[in-house]
């Protein structure tokens, strides 16, 4: 009986492309050639019975799995165990390594079939689709390869066994290593086993470092440096965009239609990754990301930013439904682009000023912020400061409503209130002194605004009631300490309306698409931050340790958690998520002097 689609998915990727490899070892997402292309392994999304879509190693008989990450790398292992007690091993990676001064990061995955016990006989079937669902491919066998051909593109399998079983899909006895390596059309320059097994080693070897010179808090470290790798996956290298998940259309909910295409780079999520990152000091991403707002800037030619850009800042965006797939367990629609690229959301100035904050007062860094970089950065300052108290689609992107958010207007004060900050440690006093007054100023509205009296909180929006679980960042921001009487107020009020079972929705208000039914993960985090902040860490740890085992087999999250089931929904892997494990552990952690 065919199984239900999940999210006890498995990524492999290397910021050029990804996959998402099922626990069975099949693989049902993969866009090519980069994280925002064409899907051509999409059963993931097109229903539970799609007829292809995926590139699947199956045993012939039946069997039982065990998947794992070889420790510390982006390398998976799937164990499969026949009836008959046979079994093989399936490992899957896509290769990142340094290679002549620089990381050499092609659009191809690895997979590497062994025999382990017994005598298993494997039925290997590759059936890509093109065109978002539309195109099924002609099948040209070579010498050693299979060429897979539509009107829409190409791919080349190489393999080091005969093609004729792949392309019928036989059975075939696994009688020694198997070595199947998909790649863009064009011939491989070397031996398929000697590629495969370099390729394998130098990949760990890469992410084995990488680890090494990570930062690591004490306690959850496995946890940490599984996000760690996974936002790492979710970065396109080549521009220094962060995707905000690697999926388009698993829906927040069942039938909710709350179906968004996440592969693209929301300049508020990147933020959050960028931070995570450099909290165990992987930095180089922060510098990539810079470099992509600098584009950014010079794109728009101005300081009116969208909240969204493509992975090369000129893509566009245009929404529409993909008629060619049918979505996850059937829950459609499928949606290509993202129309929240036409939104006004002004939170995004303080994002790039904040992501930016720290080239200016990391001595680490290799290349410093300087009075050019500042410069860059005053106009988005400039638009923060005229445009905080007015309306803005906000942090969750409603598509029918327009209003002053406090969570976007805290944010246009870090916009001024940083480039105060920047402008001191410049030595830059004139334009320290008016970035501080106007931030001081902002904030002092802000505050007043926010405040509801009614609820005994601070609230959603100014001059309202409505309770939103963002108001949980403001002492983040350091626009409320996290000892002032209101922001301890607030983080009980958000929990005693917005909890569910332990997690936290973003709001409970019904929006364009009705009530809300899942909690979103990164706020069940927010508010884990928020507890310990306020003193109550005992508290905090222990919805975080709920929170930690809510993650899927492999340690990885997506967006939603349903409360009553504990079921995840959502795009996946979510960065957001991903960016709570770490931020939480680092507080929360006891220190390394304990261990002594």
């Amino acid at each position: 009986m065919k199984q239900q689609n999940s999210l006890d998915l498995a990524v492999i990727g290397n910021s050029s492309i990804a996959a998402l490899v099922q626990r069975d070892g099949r693989i049902v997402w993969t866009c090519w050639p980069r994280l925002d292309g064409d899907p051509v392994f999409c059963s993931l999304i097109d229903g539970d019975d799609a007829e292809d879509g995926y590139f699947a190693i199956d045993a012939d008989e039946e069997a039982t799995y065990e998947q794992s990450y070889t420790r510390n790398t982006a390398i998976v292992r799937t164990v499969v165990t026949t009836r008959s007690g046979a079994s093989f091993c399936i490992t899957d990676f896509v290769p990142r390594f340094r290679r002549y001064g620089r990381v050499y990061r092609p659009p191809m995955i690895v997979r590497r079939v062994e025999p382990l016990q017994g005598l298993c006989r494997i039925r290997v079937r590759l059936r890509p689709r093109m065109g978002h669902g539309l195109h099924r491919p002609t099948l040209v066998p070579g010498s050693n390869h299979i060429r897979y051909v539509t009107e829409a593109g190409s791919l080349r399998l190489t393999t080091d066994t005969a093609p004729s079983y792949v392309a019928s899909e036989s059975a075939m006895a696994l009688t020694r290593p198997m070595t199947f390596i998909l790649h863009s059309d064009e011939s491989l320059p070397d031996s398929i086993p000697r590629i495969a097994r370099e390729f394998h080693d130098q990949t760990r070897d890469y992410w084995l470092e990488w680890v090494r010179n990570l930062n690591l808090p004490f306690e959850w470290q496995e946890a940490v440096i599984r996000a760690a790798i996974t936002l790492q996956l979710c970065s396109f290298e080549e521009t220094g965009a962060i995707v905000a998940a690697l999926t388009t259309s698993i829906p927040e909910a069942p039938d909710s239609e709350r179906n968004w295409d996440y592969r693209f780079c929301w300049i508020r999520d990147a933020f959050f990754t960028v931070h995570a990152l450099n909290r165990v000091g992987a930095t180089a991403t922060m510098e990539r990301f810079i470099d992509y707002v600098t584009n950014v800037i010079a794109h728009e030619n101005g300081p009116v930013l969208k909240p969204v850009y493509g992975i090369l800042q000129e893509q566009p965006l245009d929404e529409y439904v993909a008629s060619g797939l049918r979505g996850y367990r059937g829950y459609g629609p499928v949606r290509i682009g993202n129309a929240a690229g036409l939104q006004v959301q002004h939170d995004v100035y303080g994002s790039v000023v904040l992501s930016a904050a720290q080239m200016f007062f990391d001595e680490r860094l290799p290349r410093k912020g300087d009075a050019a970089l500042f410069t860059m950065l005053e106009p988005l300052g400039m638009s923060a400061l005229s445009q905080a108290l007015t309306p803005d689609a906000g942090i969750w992107e409603y598509r029918g409503r327009s209003r002053v958010h406090t969570h976007s207007a805290a944010m246009c004060w870090v916009a001024c209130d940083r480039l105060a900050r920047i402008a001191s440690r410049l030595g830059l006093a004139e334009r320290a002194n008016q970035w501080r007054k106007s931030a001081d100023e902002l904030r002092e509205t802000i505050l007043t605004r926010a405040w509801s009296s009614k609820n005994g909180c601070f609230a959603g929006s100014l001059d309202t009631d409505e309770i939103d679980a963002s108001v949980l960042l403001l002492h983040e921001f350091g626009i409320v300490s996290a000892q002032d009487e209101r922001f301890i107020s607030t983080v009980e009020k958000v929990g005693q309306h917005l909890g569910r079972n332990g997690y936290l929705l973003r709001y409970s208000e019904p929006d364009d698409f009705g009530a809300p039914s899942v909690a979103f993960t990164i706020c069940s985090f927010w508010y884990v931050d928020a507890f310990a902040a306020i003193g109550r860490r005992e508290e905090a740890r222990r919805i975080f340790e709920g929170l930690l085992a809510r993650r899927n087999h492999v340690g990885l999250l997506s967006e939603d958690i349903d409360p009553e089931t504990g079921e995840l929904w959502g795009n996946f892997p979510q960065t957001y998520s991903m960016v709570g494990i770490i931020i939480a552990a680092m507080r929360l952690s006891k220190g390394w002097e304990d261990a002594r």
